[in-house]
């Protein structure tokens, strides 16, 4: 359960409504730094560690892990 660099710079830009308060948490202080700096730099640290916490709390953010990848 993995997500690409441009699935992570799609989730940044918009404003998907995710169901788990955890991951909502995590993917809004990536929003917030990537609105500061939006470099590629800030995206990959933003993939490495959303694909880090989605393989530690997989089976309960399956549901929107799926709304991702529709992106």
């Amino acid at each position: 359960m993995t997500i690409t660099y441009q699935q992570t710079e799609k989730m940044l830009k918009g404003n998907l409504p995710f169901s788990q308060l955890g991951f909502s948490l995590l993917v809004t202080r990536h929003k917030k730094l990537y609105a500061q700096t939006p470099t590629s730099k800030i995206v990959d640290d933003c993939v490495n560690e959303i694909n880090a916490f989605l393989a530690k709390y997989g089976t309960i953010v399956a549901k929107d892990f799926a709304l991702i990848q529709k992106l």
